[in-house]
């Protein structure tokens, strides 16, 4: 008998509820090879989809062709299978819902609770670099976090009920006193001008007949609360709002739809303040007791106010929520005359959860939060800029009592409690984290515990940085940073399942494009971000950057290569075809700073009319020969002035290329073909203008040469010396890198395509400033921003600890060391190409694939090496090895090889 499929997803999750298309996504796993399948979809027992036998292999995800789905429904689907044999397995099923599809859906308006405009504090990136904020406590200038509750009844016979619910600005929501799910910051970080996601929540089994009670707690989030580089407030609108819509379906038939409205009730809650940044101050003695539950007096609570019936903007939520995924244990508690410091072991994001043991009444204890501390271990706060609280106040009510705060979170490995009567225990004390749940797909582990630690160190970064959007840091800035994404997305995609969140960000991506094309360098964008840009100047004042806003082309043509899902693509084509039209109609009007009064004849004028290569850039942003000795302010500029004209272009050429091999998988023929044509025609004119005959280009900067070289920038017969010079240029640094944010990620690719992996082997287990090791050696449990953000004399710079982008490394080491690469989108076809010169005695890795886990571990002894390889079903794979290829089988097979002069040898499992 075939075995029957397993893993059933609906939009690459399990049984969900609140699906938002109607035509969702089907996928699941089989354990042998693909022949067809057929698949039904149903409710109320009714078929609506019968796909019939559809002859297949492939095992991207299967696109719902069948009856149009309804809001707020329960459907079955299940699925069966056939392998080459002919012979069918049996059926397996699940379930799934969908959310509300149409704004129509909602009849429910906008509520406003009692409260004052939220206090409008802006600040420009220079008063950020100086570090100039305000001088009143938080409590003066920051708004209190509001409670609502509605009364309704539930009469006999409820058999389902599905809560709809969203913010302007963060919620809680209870039911009868019980939480309505399990997010965590709900709901999210928009571009709420565009899109605001709504949730949805089964909360059945909190109603009873009679009288019931649904409740909000409601703070500022990312609407009103401070956000951004700057920390600027109010971004979005200066008052918090909240909309909701209870559907009860009775078992007669009949549905009750409980919306917020005029008959819901507001007052100010226990939080004195709630800001994502600044931190909250919660107190024990002002909640109103039973809020939340019937019967409570809500007499002296004032009517809270209509905001309107503005539905448009309102989009079931994509992916998984923000969650609390997992809780850290300190590693040491140290009191000090301040307060007891308690070292969590890991840079992480969340916020802690104190249980206190025994307090007097209005006794205030105190949160503060770090990433490192000083040399000699004493209290140092990394997080630079205006926003540097990062403090959790609790009021106390008097006696036991345990607290975490609700809406906020910090960047830390270090807080110091302070406030206590007693020593801080470390029982009584856990640092909860908080990150979008995805599900974790992938893993590394190496001989080598500096390797492993890199490893973890990227895991922890990405954990901490995908919350809700993909953000540069989480201590600082919290923004969903263009450039930081497309570095990163590779080694992404091999640690989580990460395509519905990354599909939510890039409709917000899409959503904030500027009607000439433009794509910001970062998303969700504020009003204010606009404003800022447009009354800034220099760095400040860009709106769209090569590398950045190329993240539209990048970010969803890597999705598309892990996972075979074409509608990555779909989705985002035309923003990309827009994108290139800005750089071709920039490219034809403007010419750079360089050539100011040069007299270009007609065939330079004619090439310099293909290149986007003016304006402000960001350059290779971060190159470090260009930020040691200087002062910030001043270094900061220099990588972009020196690198950005030839950057933009071979970003251009890129994007045009990706664009056109995203057209032919769209089989939008015609337009693949001129993409491919105005790719060849940049190329053509970045060489004739910047490649001078011995395969040079007009600044000696490694990050210059590796783009150029992984973007096919240099001719053929140049690539060679191209590559040889920038084995130079790395020799010259000591053999330190010496690459920037959008050169970092094909480093060491670029050196193993062009003959040098011994080159890539030095640069990868280098432990001298800057390198990768380097910070592992000093400590590091996650990816600095800056290479040098402790000195090698100890010395520690106001940086970020967490920043991902470095980590793009991450990819090399499950692609090229461990050895599992894909040669077809999908791992359709995949090969095992282990470094056994890599410098380790064994490697384990896998990776998740549409097919199921591709494995692989090694290990190497003397002059032999031995493999186990694990293959699903329905991939095509072959093991790489020293002296030819090996076909394989699908299961899992070992390998022993000679790494020497030797032929090699298999054994099957």
């Amino acid at each position: 008998m075939t075995a029957a499929p397993h893993d059933l997803r609906v939009e690459y999750l399990r049984a969900p509820i609140g699906v938002g298309t109607r035509s969702p996504r089907f996928s699941w796993l089989v354990d042998h090879v693909r022949a067809a399948y057929e698949l039904e979809v149903s409710t109320a027992g009714k078929v609506v989809w019968a796909s019939g036998e559809i002859d297949t292999a492939d095992a991207a995800p299967v696109v719902y062709a069948g009856e149009s789905l309804i809001s707020n429904a329960a459907y079955a689907w299940r699925v069966r299978s056939r392998g080459l044999g002919g012979e069918w397995s049996d059926w397996t099923g699940s379930t799934f819902e969908t959310s509300l599809l149409d704004a129509s859906d909602w009849v429910a308006p906008w509520i406003e609770p009692v409260q004052q405009d939220a206090v409008v504090e802006r600040w420009s990136i220079v008063d950020w670099i100086r570090g100039l904020g305000p001088d009143s406590p938080p409590e003066e200038r920051l708004r209190p976090a509001q409670l609502l509750r509605q009364r309704f009844e539930v009469g006999p016979g409820a058999v389902r009920a599905r809560l709809f619910a969203t913010a302007r600005g963060v919620y809680s929501a209870y039911v009868n006193g019980e939480r309505s799910d399990d997010h965590v910051l709900a709901p999210g970080f928009d571009s709420y001008e565009h899109r605001v996601s709504f949730s949805t929540a089964d909360v059945t089994a909190a109603l009873v007949e009679g009288e019931n009670v649904l409740g909000v707690a409601l703070a500022d989030g990312w609407w009103a609360g401070r956000i951004g580089l700057t920390g600027s407030s109010a971004q979005f609108g200066t008052r918090t709002s909240v909309i909701w819509q209870l559907h009860i379906d009775y078992a007669d038939g009949r549905t009750q739809i409980v919306a917020s409205g005029a008959d819901v009730r507001s007052a100010t809650g226990p939080w004195a303040y709630a800001d994502l940044f600044v931190g909250e101050r919660f107190d024990r003695r002002a909640v109103p007791t039973g809020w939340s539950l019937p019967g409570f007096d809500d007499g002296g609570w004032m009517p809270a106010a209509d905001a309107g019936r503005d539905h448009a903007a309102l989009v079931p939520l994509r992916g998984e929520p923000v969650r609390r995924v997992l809780e850290v244990s300190p590693v040491a508690v140290v009191e000090t005359a301040e307060g007891a410091i308690v070292d969590f072991g890991q840079v992480l994001v969340g916020r802690v959860r104190l249980r206190l043991r025994d307090t007097a009444p209005g006794q205030r204890v105190a949160i503060e939060h770090t990433e490192t501390l000083a040399a000699d271990g004493s209290w140092f706060a990394n997080i630079a800029g205006i926003n540097k609280e990062q403090t959790d106040v609790f009021i106390a009510a008097g006696g036991p009592d345990e607290w975490e705060p609700e809406f906020t979170f910090h960047g830390f490995r270090y807080a110091r409690v302070s406030g206590l009567t007693t020593d801080l225990s470390a029982d009584d004390v856990v640092a909860v984290v908080l990150a979008s749940d995805l599900e974790e797909s992938g893993s590394f582990e190496a001989s080598d515990p500096r390797l492993d630690r890199l490893h973890q160190n990227v895991v922890w970064s990405q954990r901490g940085n995908f919350l809700s959007v993909p953000t540069d840091c989480p201590q600082r800035e919290r923004a969903g940073w263009t450039g930081d994404i497309q570095a990163f997305v590779a080694a992404a995609t091999n640690n989580a399942q990460v395509v519905p969140f990354l599909e939510r960000w890039l409709d917000n991506l899409r959503a904030d494009q500027l009607p000439d094309g433009r794509i910001p360098i970062f998303s969700p964008r504020s009003p204010f971000d606009a404003e800022a840009a447009a009354k800034a100047q220099g760095i400040g004042a860009i709106v769209a950057a090569a590398g950045w806003s190329d993240a539209i082309a990048i970010v969803p043509w890597t999705l598309y290569e892990r996972t075979g899902d074409r509608r990555v693509l779909e989705e985002n084509f035309g923003a990309m075809l827009r994108w290139i039209d800005y750089q071709t109609a920039t490219a034809r009007a403007e010419l750079p700073a360089s050539l100011a009064g040069v007299a270009l004849d007609e065939v330079r004028a004619d090439a310099q009319a293909l290149l986007y290569n003016t304006g402000a850039q960001f350059g290779d942003w971060l190159t470090p020969s260009t930020m040691e000795g200087r002062p910030m302010h001043e270094a900061i500029g220099i990588a972009p002035a020196l690198t950005g004209e030839y950057l933009a272009p071979m970003f251009q050429a890129n994007t045009l290329t990706i664009a056109a091999r995203a057209a032919a998988v769209l089989g939008r023929e015609t337009d693949a073909a001129h993409l491919a044509d105005r790719a060849a025609r940049v190329r053509a004119a970045f060489a004739a203008e910047y490649v001078d005959a011995h395969g040079d280009l007009p600044v000696r900067l490694q990050g210059v040469y590796v783009v150029a070289l992984a973007f096919d920038m240099i001719p053929t017969e140049l690539r060679a010396r191209t590559a040889a010079r920038l084995v130079e240029l790395i020799r010259a640094r000591g053999n330190r890198l010496d690459t920037g944010f959008l050169s970092t990620p094909y480093l060491l690719d670029v050196l193993c395509d062009s003959g040098h992996p011994d080159v890539a082997r030095t640069l990868l287990w280098q432990s001298e400033m800057p390198s990768w090791l380097y910070q592992v050696d000093r400590g590091a449990t996650t990816i600095w921003e800056a290479w040098d953000a402790i000195s090698p004399d100890g010395e520690i710079r106001p940086m970020s600890f967490n920043h991902y982008a470095p980590g793009s490394v991450d990819d090399f080491l499950y692609r090229r060391v461990a050895g599992i690469r894909p040669t077809a989108p999908g791992y359709r076809t995949a090969v095992i190409a282990p470094d056994f010169r890599a410098g380790m005695s064994e490697v384990r890795a896998h990776v998740g694939t549409p097919y199921g886990r591709l494995a692989v571990e090694w290990s190497v002894a003397g002059d032999a090496a031995s493999v186990t390889v694990d293959v699903p079903y329905g991939v095509t794979a072959r093991l790489v090895a020293p002296h030819g290829e090996l076909a394989l089988e699908s299961g899992r097979s070992r390998h022993s090889m000679a790494i020497g002069p030797r032929a090699s040898a298999s054994a099957p499992a």
